[in-house]
């Protein structure tokens, strides 16, 4: 069984030698780790180095970083993933610690599905500061409500975070391309849920920094604030949220394997900016589009209907 860990860094040499550690206590040892610089200016080509050259399960797949193109993380993943192929692939992130039987309590769990069917899982996660002390132990219950497992739900909102995930080779062998894609981690979720499964495992497998420097994190009390406080800025980050999960959702689409349900589906939700008034209303009823929480579900079906603020 070959196992690739993937790890796209950039300037994270501020927690970078703790997250590689946490990957070396694995009680699964048997890994290699895969990193991809994405142009970094920091010491963080010298923390891979040394790594690299005290465990040779870990490697830098572009040693000349510092002059290589930034592709950014999404394209960085996806070059990753097309690197060398494996029976399954972690991804992680630069700047958090996996809790040392992650690896092993995910692999069990992979093992036990046919790997000819598109497969992804993915944890919880324990949300902490950048000192590691506990903002929330469950980012799952507090940030979305549930877990999503089905394509309906992945559609609208995604619950899955990469750094708690694992695909096999017959789901990544279906990631065609990066483009129009929000983050890697929901466009593989989608993938997994209109082709093959995409299974959750509750209990958290990493400790999941919140720092000044995150490109995505958890949303905090403090950024739902910032955002509600200004109601303009609010109807237009969904309006953004849901024309770009369309466009990402479209892709789906290229997919010859996609059964008729799915398809149809797909089809409804990506479309749906495109009917009538009453075939929207009709929509969201008869498909059941909505978001995980229903205060959102709410703002996500009104903003729908009437179309407020909504620019093609």
């Amino acid at each position: 069984m070959k196992v690739n860990i993937l790890m796209s860094t950039f300037n994270g040499a501020r927690f970078l030698a703790e997250q590689i550690e946490s990957i070396q206590k694995q009680t699964f040892g048997d890994w290699q780790l895969l990193i991809r610089d994405d142009g970094s200016s920091d010491e963080t080509l010298d923390i891979i180095a040394k790594f690299a050259r005290d465990d040779k399960r870990i490697r830098l797949v572009n040693p000349n970083a510092a002059s290589r193109e930034n592709l950014g993380v999404i394209k960085s993943f996806y070059t990753l993933v097309k690197l060398e192929r494996a029976d399954y692939y972690f991804f992680s992130d630069q700047d958090d610690v996996w809790l040392s039987d992650k690896l092993e309590t995910m692999l069990s769990e992979a093992q036990k599905h046919d790997q000819k069917t598109p497969l992804m899982l993915y944890m919880d996660l324990t949300v902490v500061d950048q000192n590691l002390n506990v903002i929330t132990p469950s980012m799952i219950r507090t940030q979305s409500h549930h877990a999503n497992t089905t394509l309906l739900a992945e559609l609208t909102e995604n619950t899955v975070t990469g750094g708690v995930s694992v695909i096999n080779h017959a789901l990544a062998s279906k990631w065609l391309s990066a483009d129009n894609i929000i983050m890697h981690d929901w466009y593989l979720a989608l993938l997994a849920t209109a082709t093959g499964k995409l299974i959750y495992i509750d209990q958290p497998g990493e400790l999941y920094r919140q720092h000044d420097r995150n490109v995505l994190g958890a949303r905090t009390l403090r950024k739902r604030l910032s955002k509600w406080l200004n109601p303009l800025n609010a109807v237009n980050s969904y309006w953004l949220l849901i024309t770009k999960s369309q466009k990402q959702a479209e892709n789906l689409l290229n997919l010859p394997s996609l059964s008729e349900e799915n398809r149809e589906l797909t089809e409804k939700y990506t479309g749906l900016m495109n009917q009538t008034f009453s075939n929207r209303v009709r929509y969201l009823r008869d498909y059941q589009f909505k978001k995980n929480r229903k205060c959102h579900t709410f703002v996500f079906r009104t903003l729908v209907v009437t179309k407020l603020g909504y620019k093609k």
